[in-house]
């Protein structure tokens, strides 16, 4: 297979990062995955695995870790993997090594609380004249890891989605583009959100029929606040949309899911962060989500229940009560342009 790009850099090994790094280089594309200190890139260099984060899964020989930025100054693909509260910190530390015609690549699932922007948008701004592409969709990187098959999608205004797709598609990993931009980051984003308050319903024992609600009512949620923003409506029944909010919403492992699950049970936020041990964006994506929607004049119950419970306290049950008192409506108010 012939390589759609020189050499990729995947900035980040977090568990996704990790994933994407090894999917690249399994698929014959010469790749570097960016550590944050010697140390680390050292350790996984000679182990050639992230116990950590993706026990079990052997990088490949055209993978390489490394903590030197200057592997950036060949890269043609630069993607970014980092918690979206440390994206725009990261990006700007390495605007001196990114070459100026690289495509940038943000698989960061999140929106800037301080801000509002979505991480295409961060990536812009810190590193700015280079195309831009995003990616997102049903994609638990333990699945991708083992090669189990699955979809993604990848939305760009101004890079080359071809070459994008050539880097990514497989005979396990399907890849479709798009190019609602801001569609497929806010699917990819509130979801999370959503995906919190499936594990505290499965949690709390609810049933199948609560969680049926939740989802199609939170998907509701997410299409009012992306519609709002600029998204197309469609693009929240496909991949990034409908298909990540199922995924992540029933799969034991994912980070979302298992943080709401811990919240219903009796942990803090702060005790069921530091039981997960890694990111749950969504805790961050509530607070930002309420900002924007706010600011846009959108009703998110969902988003605002979760807020109460996570950060002032309230009482899941308290917050499903109130949620299940609120003033009966039709079904699609505020989906329908006017």
């Amino acid at each position: 297979m012939t390589a759609a790009y020189r050499r990729a850099v995947v900035v980040g090994t977090t568990a996704w990062g990790t994933t994407l790094a090894v999917h690249l280089a399994r698929n014959g594309q010469a790749t570097t995955l960016l550590a944050r200190t010697s140390e680390e890139a050292a350790t996984l260099e000679a182990v050639r695995t992230h116990q950590r984060r993706l026990p079990g899964v052997i990088f490949p020989p055209n993978l390489d870790v490394t903590a030197d930025r200057d592997a950036l100054r060949q890269a043609e693909l630069v993607c970014f993997v980092v918690p979206s509260r440390t994206l725009d910190a990261n990006a700007r530390a390495l605007e001196g090594y990114v070459a100026p015609e690289a495509t940038l690549l943000s698989a960061v699932k999140g929106i800037e609380v301080t801000t509002g922007r979505r991480m295409s948008q961060v990536l812009a701004d810190a590193l700015p004249g280079r195309p831009v592409a995003v990616l997102s969709g049903p994609n638990l990187s333990r699945e991708v890891a083992a090669g189990l098959p699955g979809s993604t999608v990848l939305a760009s205004a101004d890079a080359d989605l071809e070459a994008l797709r050539a880097a990514f598609h497989s005979p396990s990993l399907r890849v479709y583009t798009a190019d609602d931009v801001v569609g497929v980051e806010m699917g990819g984003a509130m979801k999370n959100v959503v995906a919190i308050a499936a594990g505290m319903v499965d949690s709390l024992g609810f049933g199948d029929n609560a969680k049926a609600a939740l989802l199609t009512r939170g998907l509701a949620e997410m299409s009012r606040l992306g519609v709002a923003v600029g998204a197309d409506p469609l693009t929240f029944q496909g991949l990034a949309g409908m298909g990540d909010l199922v995924a992540s919403s029933y799969n034991p492992h994912a980070r979302n899911r298992r943080l709401g699950e811990l919240v219903a049970g009796g942990a803090t936020l702060q005790q069921a962060l530091d039981a997960l041990g890694e990111t749950a964006e969504g805790a961050t994506t509530i607070e930002a989500a309420r900002s924007l929607a706010a600011r846009c004049g959108v009703e998110l119950p969902i988003t605002d229940g979760l807020y109460h419970v996570l950060y002032e306290g309230q009482p899941p049950l308290q917050a499903l009560q109130e949620l299940m008192s609120r003033e009966p409506r039709a079904e699609h108010a505020g989906l329908r342009p006017s």
